[in-house]
């Protein structure tokens, strides 16, 4: 067995009470995924579940989700699918929360019968959907997911969004570039959400082994507005770098009171600020605020140039990190089905037995993606090489603003 599974047993006991209320339970699940072979969908595509959140405060990041499997669902059809067959992404609401998040999952899986998931939208999620995925031996790839411990859920989860642990040092690294004399750093981070949890241990860990001081750790939710006590609790201790692990309207909000009252040091953002929507919510006061990534725009590959081209002639604006990740996890699905296929006909399997070959397949390949090469670990943590540091730089006009990036050798 690839990995053990370990979990809230509490948790999941309350949501599978919430579950079988519903009707819904995963042993009806599995029975009733384990007959039909893949021949759902208009011209026989092969059915693939996106489930992110498209209500809720979540949902701005949920819809970069979106558009980056959209543009690759229309690249890979383009290019002939699977060997000739198209791919059809079949689409479900995680919302913001954990049950949201299960009902979308099971729904994928027990009546649209799709071959694989690609969410949720959230790490917190993650943690309470992903045991669907496992228990019923469907493969699920996060797009976005980066807290320690989503691999290890279970052999069906992998992810292609890199752990936290990896990525956000890089951007500690980058400040002190800029500001070597920075000693003192005040830390905030939202305790509802795992994935911010786990973001603010590392960068907790990183800012001791650096021999800064860490002044302050500052608690707040994500839905949160009014950051007045917290954000003058710290700046009375002039600390001369601020961390921020948050999505884009807490966070973006925290930046924006942390500025107007005061405070003129350096601000890191954590994966969180990783979404051009930040900018409308700090604005002009987003200046400056520093994110690792994951993703680059003009990184030189061609499947990237591609990616981005699309994503222009799309939206107008350059693509986001998570958009470029879930394009990459499609296209995961994708290329795997594609060496499946040349393997033994995937048309002769039956679901249960294509999902588990597509998991094992996917696990041993590697993969030219917008990211860069990427394969994946064992345990189905992705194993990627480039990462980045990017500074938001905004327009005079205060309302329009970039990721720059800084160069991190």
């Amino acid at each position: 067995m690839k990995k053990a599974f370990i979990h809230q047993t509490a948790l999941l006991f309350t949501y599978s009470i919430l579950l079988v209320a519903c009707g819904k339970s995963g042993n009806n699940d599995a029975n009733s995924a384990n007959n039909p072979t893949v021949t759902t969908g208009v011209a026989n595509a092969i059915p693939i579940g996106i489930a992110f959140a498209q209500t809720s405060n979540v949902a701005l990041l949920g819809q970069e989700g979106t558009d980056g499997v959209k543009i690759a669902e229309k690249y890979f059809n383009n290019k002939g699918g699977i060997n000739g067959r198209p791919i059809k992404l079949v689409y479900q609401d995680t919302s913001g929360d954990e049950v949201g998040a299960i009902n979308a999952f099971q729904t994928l899986i027990s009546k649209d019968k799709v071959v694989g998931i690609i969410g949720p939208t959230l790490s917190q999620q993650a943690f309470s959907a992903d045991p669907v995925a496992e228990r019923n031996q469907v493969p699920v790839i996060g797009a976005s997911n980066t807290a320690k411990g989503i691999p290890e859920i279970g052999d069906y989860v992998a992810r292609v969004s890199s752990s936290v642990a990896v990525v956000a040092p890089y951007s500690v690294k980058a400040a002190l570039k800029q500001n070597p004399k920075i000693k003192r750093v005040a830390v905030f981070y939202a305790q509802n959400d795992a994935f911010n949890k786990s973001e603010t241990e590392i960068f907790q860990k990183t800012v001791k082994n650096l021999g800064l001081d860490l002044v302050t750790v500052q608690k707040f939710q994500t839905t949160d507005t009014d950051f007045q006590a917290q954000a003058s609790d710290a700046i009375n201790l002039k600390p001369d770098l601020v961390i921020i692990s948050g999505l884009a309207v807490d966070g973006g909000n925290l930046v924006k009171q942390l500025r107007e009252l005061g405070y003129k040091g350096i601000i890191v953002g954590g994966n969180g600020f990783n979404t051009s929507h930040i900018f409308s919510v700090c604005r002009a006061l987003c200046d400056g605020v520093i994110v690792a990534q994951a993703y680059s725009p003009v990184y030189p590959s061609e499947i990237n140039i591609a990616f981005r081209k699309a994503y222009l002639e799309q939206y107008h604006r350059e693509p986001p990190q998570v958009s470029a990740q879930a394009f990459t996890a499609l296209q995961v699905y994708v290329e795997s089905l594609q060496s499946l296929d040349k393997k033994s006909n995937i048309n002769k399997l039956k679901l249960p037995q294509l999902r588990a070959e597509l998991n094992k397949e996917l696990l041993t390949k590697s993969f030219q993606t917008p990211l860069g090469e990427i394969a994946f670990t064992p345990v189905g943590d992705v194993i990627q090489k480039e990462f980045y540091v990017a500074q938001l730089k905004m327009e005079p006009n205060g309302i329009n603003g970039k990721f720059s990036f800084l160069s991190i050798k």
